[in-house]
């Protein structure tokens, strides 16, 4: 069978060509200012499940984005058609668009002086020259491992190995023009166990800008599978107050909540429960969060952000004081200040440990509930409560008692990150937060 196919991929060079059509024709259509930014991605996806193939996927995506400014008016534009005359007419669109949506005196590119000048290689595209037949292959010995491990290992929702990568290229009329390759590969599996007639379910993955970075498909399937039997048994749990530990999977969405409150569109909404609060003790005075975008395959790294402004290392958090906001260059103009480079997100977030992995973490706790996924979307982002529900497992003299389920922890996260003690040196560095193990002194727990 063929590998992935990118002899049909478009280069950079010819999305370059592509986006700078689209700048000329901005201007001769009377735009102030114009951005358009242009992605080409392919993929192989296979999925096994029960020892045979499930699925088997390629993608070929490709789009362009158009975004021009007349008079301080905005309009937008898509197309995936790459045809001049396409391309044309999409810009045409926008323009017309723009003629018709109101001024806003915020609207426009990011200010010149900001452009990246040099971008540097972040080493974040290494093709996997996988076969299809190679990645069933991947899939079928990952959920083989799995469904082997332990004879309660009953029924499996599948295996999955995914490839993909692409190239994309942003310019606007600044004179900025710029782009670089980028791969994701991953593998996960999903099973599922039962005891005394009552089914779990858990998973595990690997994810990596490099397949040689990737745990093996064996290793995956077995992690899956000890998963789903170590959650088999659970047990109700009395309502009260008791320290509560998250994985570092979790840990990283937990600490996610503060970012999306720092957020300048966020701030100038006034819809976030931290509210002005640059220079504000939000944190304990041993966490700090740091923005670090250039780390060498790092999954969220970027040389420049979504307007082509620079990305730098920045400290968000200082010894547990929020030194600012994570903004585009229009929300910055709406908060009276100036962009932070994070149009489109932040670039990798780096949570240092002070202490050890899990099971330290587990030892410091003594007695309290081990979090290993949460359930239910159950945060307030203006008002920081947080209620969700969680599969885990009770603690005592620091070791696993039993597992617990119809468990919900809750707290006000103004509040509960004031109150985590520790944070763990066994960092998930699968996503774009970095973070370890962490540790919250207490919560309110509501179980039987």
């Amino acid at each position: 069978m063929n590998a992935l196919p990118s002899r049909t991929a478009l280069d950079q060079k010819e999305l370059e060509d592509i986006v700078l059509l689209i700048l000329d024709e901005a201007k001769k259509q009377g735009a102030d200012q114009a951005e358009a930014a242009a992605s080409h991605d392919i993929g192989l996806c296979a999925t096994a499940r029960l020892g045979d193939v499930e699925s088997l996927e390629y993608t070929n995506d490709r789009g362009v984005g158009i975004t021009v400014y007349k008079d301080k008016k905005k309009g937008n534009a898509s197309t995936s058609d790459f045809s001049p005359e396409a391309l044309r007419e999409a810009v045409g669109k926008a323009c017309t668009f723009a003629n018709f949506t109101a001024a806003d005196e915020h609207a426009g590119l990011a200010d010149a002086e900001l452009m990246a000048q040099d971008i540097p290689d972040l080493d974040l595209a290494h093709d996997w020259h996988l076969q299809s037949d190679a990645a069933i292959r991947f899939a079928i010995e990952c959920e083989d491992a799995a469904r082997s491990f332990d004879k309660r290992i009953t029924n499996s929702e599948g295996a999955t190995v995914n490839s993909s990568g692409g190239v994309r290229v942003y310019a606007n009329s600044h004179g900025f023009l710029g782009g670089f390759p980028k791969t994701s590969h991953s593998i996960s599996c999903v099973v599922i166990g039962e005891a005394d007639g009552v089914m779990e379910r858990d998973y595990w993955y690997s994810a990596a800008r490099d397949a040689a970075d990737l745990d093996s498909p064996a290793e995956i399937g077995r992690i899956a599978a000890e998963r789903t039997v170590q959650r088999l048994g659970g047990r109700k749990i009395k309502t009260g107050n008791a320290p509560v530990l998250f994985a570092p999977e979790v840990a990283r969405g937990f600490i996610g909540h503060a970012i999306g409150a720092i957020a300048g569109g966020a701030q100038y909404r006034r819809a976030s429960f931290l509210l002005n609060a640059a220079g504000e003790q939000i944190f304990p005075e041993f966490l700090q969060i740091q923005e670090r975008p250039h780390i060498s395959k790092g999954m969220a790294s970027a040389p420049y952000d979504a307007e082509g402004v620079t990305t730098r290392d920045r400290d968000i958090v200082k010894d547990g004081v929020l030194q600012g906001y994570v903004m585009s260059s229009y929300s910055a103009r709406r908060l009276g200040l100036q962009t932070t480079g994070n149009a489109g997100g932040t670039h990798n977030l780096l949570v240092p440990g002070n202490a050890g992995d899990m099971a330290e973490l587990m030892r410091m706790m003594g007695s309290g509930l081990l979090v290993h996924e949460l359930i239910g979307s159950g945060v307030n982002a203006v008002t920081g409560d947080y209620s969700r529900g969680v599969v885990g497992y009770w603690i005592e003299n620091g070791e696993i008692v039993h597992p617990v389920h119809e468990v919900t922890i809750a707290g006000n996260l103004k509040d509960l990150y004031r109150r985590i003690s520790a944070i763990g040196n066994d960092q998930d560095l699968r996503g774009g937060i970095r973070c370890g193990s962490l540790l919250v002194e207490s919560m309110t727990i509501a179980g039987a």
